[in-house]
């Protein structure tokens, strides 16, 4: 505290003891202290009201009342200064009652002296300060889009800032007094006992951990853990600043398996050549041999031998459909036929305990490829996810049409821009192990019995998908089942994509306020409105979005809110919005799981929510249900 004026409010109705008070303060040297007196409960609750003094002391008993009450009416009421209360001997249950209550210090008024009470209200002073500095300090954290949180040396939480909240889930009142480890971890792997042991040891780490959120969804983040200190240089926390790389690692992934089966794609694509050149002689010479040798035996064993060399053959023929996809006639190809040629199959040849349903739209959208090429795709995709029910259950094959836009090609590098065909594959069986999903498109890898898979069905798709200018993504979960969706880019310049683009909806100049913290996504979604005859307003967070939404009330027509930003979340904008105006047309939007917002956006009166990432067509239509709502 510095040596300026102190002003001091004294409340007892007792005047003696005032002038003690007033005597003692003037023996201060540290400062100079300007004491004002009432005398009364009621009196004090009108000065303290005006917020008029640095420091308040509040003497126990006053008349009817006392300044235990007073005290609570005073913070109730928003009191910010330290308040002191003055009590007699024997009142040490009072006192504890009060630094309860939220009083700053207590005073026994029987051993008062000048430097006591000096030293009191400074300390009440200086740690009304101290305190005010550590809100300030802590709503600079939650400005932090970082997860920030401190944890004691026996891993308890400290600290959970809002970042933290949005990233795991939990919010600050569940996390608080928690077991770290428990909270964020299946279990405690090498990185986690590394971080723990070098922080103790150097004072700092840094380094990726895998974590898990409230929902039990795995994140991988960048961590950095810095030990603190007290004023003895103890330590006494540990100060944790996590940044989620999930989707980093995710397209990292992407990346180096593309690299690895391009690698093993052309080493294949040469092993297949040779092979070729090693079998065409041997089935050449056994069909001579068949001539020169009649005899039964003789033919048994050259026919054993021919049939297991176009075995090999076929399997040769396999390795280039994968390496670099066979390059049969491309013609323009109804996906929806083909899809009802393996409906029929399956439904003829598969066992009745499997139901095949089936689910494509007429107006599903033509490619360019191999027809045969094509079949045996979906041919191999459906006998897998026989193969995946050996006691029954249900494959379920579906197209869709889909625009492809920017905001998705940044998380799938090998997507393009532009429309697509997407036929998903599923089956209700017994799903994928992740160490094996990671691994399925190998060729020769299989986790068949010897003799019923050759490994090279998957890759085998793969090398087909990729030669006809699309992609292929699986999920699966252990007794979940598993989901295959082929995207097959759509043929350009057909009647069949005028249509699809003719039947989108179009706009009619209404102004479109659209809110989110990534400006690609802002960016992409403006275009595309723009594009389709809308007129938009971006702002980049709840804030920016309310100052738009009160200068252009009467012309902006729907809110595309993004429900997940810095400074000010999705919900919290919703809420202030419909204070400004009730009946405001919103559109909720979130990369979370739409289950997981349904219920937040309900309570908040939205009824329509697009899940990033959303595609042209999507959001279109989405704006247009909501525009023709009542």
């Amino acid at each position: 505290m510095d040596d300026r004026l102190v002003r001091v409010l004294l409340v007892d109705d007792d005047e003696d003891d005032y002038i003690l008070t007033r005597d003692l303060l003037s023996e201060s040297k540290g400062a100079f202290f300007e004491l004002e007196w009432v005398a009364s409960y009621e009196q004090a609750l009108g000065v303290i009201a005006q917020n008029q003094h640095d420091v308040y002391l509040l003497d126990y008993r006053l008349g009817e009342h006392n300044g235990l009450e007073l005290l609570g009416k005073a913070i109730a009421a928003g009191c910010k200064e330290p308040i002191i209360l003055l009590t007699g001997l024997g009142d040490h249950e009072i006192d504890i009652e009060a630094m309860k209550a939220g009083a700053a210090d207590y005073l026994d008024k029987s051993q008062l002296r000048a430097p006591l009470l000096e030293r009191s209200i400074r300390y009440a002073i200086e740690r009304k300060r101290a305190e005010q500095k550590i809100r300030e300090q802590a709503a600079l954290l939650d400005v932090a889009t970082d997860a920030i949180l401190v944890r004691s040396l026996d891993n308890q939480i400290l600290l959970w800032n809002k970042g933290a909240e949005r990233l795991y889930g939990w919010k600050a009142d569940e996390a608080f007094s928690q077991n770290a480890d428990e909270l964020l971890y299946n279990q405690t792997s090498p990185q986690l006992k590394e971080a723990q042991n070098l922080v103790a040891l150097e004072g700092n780490w840094y380094g990726e951990l895998h974590q898990i959120t409230k929902n039990g969804r795995e994140v991988i983040v960048e961590s950095r853990w810095t030990l603190v200190p007290n004023a003895q240089d103890q330590p006494t926390s540990i100060l944790v600043v996590n940044t989620d790389i999930t989707e980093k690692k995710q397209l990292e992934a992407q990346f180096l398996r593309a690299q690895r089966l391009e690698s093993i794609g052309t080493l294949a694509g040469g092993i297949a050549h040779d092979l070729n050149n090693v079998l065409a002689p041997i089935l050449m010479a056994i069909q001579l041999l068949t001539l020169q040798h009649p005899d039964k035996k003789t033919q048994k064993w050259l026919k054993i031998l021919e049939t297991n060399a176009k075995r090999g053959a076929d399997l040769v023929k396999q390795v280039v459909s994968f390496a670099r996809g066979l390059e049969g006639e491309r013609t323009i190809v109804q996906i929806r036929h083909i899809i009802s040629e393996i409906k029929q199959i399956a439904r003829e040849t598969f066992p009745k305990s499997i139901i095949v349903s089936v689910d494509v739209p007429q107006d599903l959208g033509n490619v360019r490829g191999d027809a045969t090429q094509l079949h045996q795709v979906l041919m191999n995709l459906c006998v897998n996810a026989r193969d995946a029910l050996p006691e029954g259950g249900t494959i379920s094959i579906s197209g869709e049409n889909i625009y492809i836009d920017e905001s998705y090609v940044r998380s799938n590098i090998d997507a393009r821009i532009g429309p697509y065909v997407v036929i998903t594959v599923s089956d209700t069986g017994m799903g994928i192990p992740p160490e094996v999903l990671e691994r399925i498109f190998e060729p020769f890898f299989t986790t068949k019995e010897l003799g019923k898979g050759t490994g090279l069905g998957l890759s085998t798709v793969m090398g087909i998908i990729q030669s006809h200018g699309g992609f292929v993504k699986v999920s699966s979960e252990i007794g979940q089942g598993t989901e295959f969706k082929v995207y097959l880019p759509v043929v350009a310049e057909t009647k069949a994509q005028h249509l699809l683009d003719l039947d989108l909806p179009w706009g009619n100049g209404e102004l479109v306020l659209v809110v989110d913290d990534e400006e690609a996504i802002r960016q992409i979604t403006k275009t595309s409105l723009e594009a389709y005859k809308y007129k938009v307003l971006i702002a980049s967070d709840g804030t920016e979005a309310l100052a738009l939404y009160a200068q252009n009330k009467k012309e902006i027509s729907v809110v595309l809110m993004d429900m997940i930003m810095p400074k000010m979340s999705g919900s919290t904008a919703i809420w202030t919005l419909r204070e400004i105006e009730p009946q405001v047309k919103i559109i909720a939007v979130s990369g979370l799981a739409p289950d997981e917002k349904l219920a937040e956006i309900a309570g908040l009166g939205v009824k329509q929510f697009l899940y990033k990432p959303y595609t042209v067509r999507e959001l279109l239509k989405t704006l247009r249900e909501v525009l023709n709502s009542d």
